[in-house]
């Protein structure tokens, strides 16, 4: 299976729908393709069958046998576009980088990096007793590890 005729055929299904982009891409030695779409908004069902039905229509099955799945991101699965860190502004993610582990509020995407916020305790200056902190740490993509988003049930 060529992995690049697969790839721009789901690139132009996509150009349908410019809110959805290309994650991930993968064909298994059984010729099993599984695309991996995500949405600025999310990603209804039936885009997915969209797609699924779109790259279909262009592959040969007599040619060559093969089975499609097309599905978003598992919410277990770290953040590995700049687009998907934009989407999740405001919500609360765990980042590993070499030297640390964050967790805090996705509040800013930027070029080259991203910027995480989170209150902390930490003792007054002067005097007894503790203080709440409003922290701040910028992190370019090139010493983050892994970026999750953190599910919180409320």
């Amino acid at each position: 299976m060529d992995k690049n005729k697969v790839e721009e055929l789901v690139n132009q299904a996509l150009e349908e729908d410019t809110s959805l982009f290309l994650v991930d891409l993968t064909i298994g030695a059984d010729n099993k393709i599984v695309v991996t779409v995500d949405g600025d908004n999310g990603v209804p069902l039936k885009e997915c069958i969209r797609i699924s039905r779109f790259v279909e229509a262009d592959l040969d099955r007599e040619e060559e046998d093969y089975s499609i799945e097309v599905a978003t991101p598992d919410i277990a699965k770290p953040i590995v576009l700049k687009r998907q860190y934009i989407k999740n502004i405001g919500r609360l993610v765990n980042v590993v980088t070499e030297e640390q582990k964050y967790e805090g509020t996705l509040s800013e995407v930027k070029e080259d990096s991203i910027v995480l916020t989170w209150k902390a305790r930490e003792p007054k200056p002067i005097g007894k007793g503790k203080v709440t902190v409003e922290k701040t740490v910028t992190l370019t993509y090139e010493e983050i590890k892994e970026t999750k988003v953190k599910i919180v049930f409320s």
